[in-house]
């Protein structure tokens, strides 16, 4: 399938693994220019149209460098992907830093990154930032689940302020798709997946990166550019189950 995305440019956050690398992979292969950014840089996979760029997401000075590299190497930045998080289930006493870093990681990160790019795309008038978050509906108290609450109403506020300057803000809310966090973390055992499934997801199965990363392809591609402020969930139908 062809997003007719070929030339543009896009920065993508925790594409070592997962999500984000099935995404920034997509791209590229759409001809699309892609930085990748993660912690673990050695594991993002090498393509001709992808620049590999050591970053920690929370790190206030990381954030602003990967903004400026990613513009060096790239010329400016068409599409942001925000994709880099973390699941942090936490208690009622967790302390302070606790707190900080699961909003630095799964908020403030994205918010920062969008700011520092945002300039560019409203002077082109084209732009594309796709937010990629997570469930709003806690089984426990969870810090990543308040910050990512936090990013949907950030980014719905945002698209309306950007909209007339042809940015678009949108949000993929992924289910459970087959990756590190998911296989290693979540449902470690064969048994506790298909236990899930069997509960939860009417599809019968966990999803596949490439099923969030077509939906950021669309969503960058010029045929979305009358969507914005949109939360679009991938997850087989699990959020009307899975409360």
């Amino acid at each position: 399938m062809d997003y007719e995305l070929k030339g543009r440019t896009a920065l993508v956050t925790g594409a070592s693994a997962g999500i984000g690398a099935g995404i920034a992979r997509l791209l590229a292969d759409q001809g699309v220019r892609v930085a990748a950014t993660a912690r673990r840089v050695e594991r993002i996979a090498p393509h001709a149209n992808l620049t590999a760029l050591a970053g920690d997401v929370t790190a206030v000075a990381d954030l602003e460098r990967l903004a400026r590299e990613a513009t060096a190497a790239l010329g400016p930045v068409d599409i942001l992907v925000n994709c880099a998080g973390g699941s942090r289930p936490t208690t009622v006493d967790a302390d302070e830093a606790f707190w900080e870093e699961a909003m630095a990681l799964n908020f403030t990160s994205a918010r920062r990154l969008s700011i520092a790019l945002l300039p560019a795309m409203r002077q082109r008038r084209w732009g594309r930032i796709v937010n990629i978050t997570g469930t709003m509906e806690p089984r426990g108290l969870n810090a990543a689940v308040a910050a990512k609450a936090a990013l949907h109403l950030w980014a719905k506020g945002l698209a309306c302020d950007v909209a007339a300057d042809g940015v678009t803000v949108n949000s993929i809310q992924p289910g459970r798709i087959n990756s590190e966090q998911i296989l290693e973390k979540l449902h470690p055992t064969e048994e506790s997946r298909r236990a899930f499934i069997e509960r939860n997801i009417p599809a019968g199965h966990f999803g596949e990166p490439a099923d969030v990363a077509h939906l950021v392809a669309f969503l960058a591609s010029s045929a979305a550019g009358y969507i914005t402020g949109t939360v679009i969930p991938v997850d087989g139908g699990m959020r009307n189950f899975a409360h």
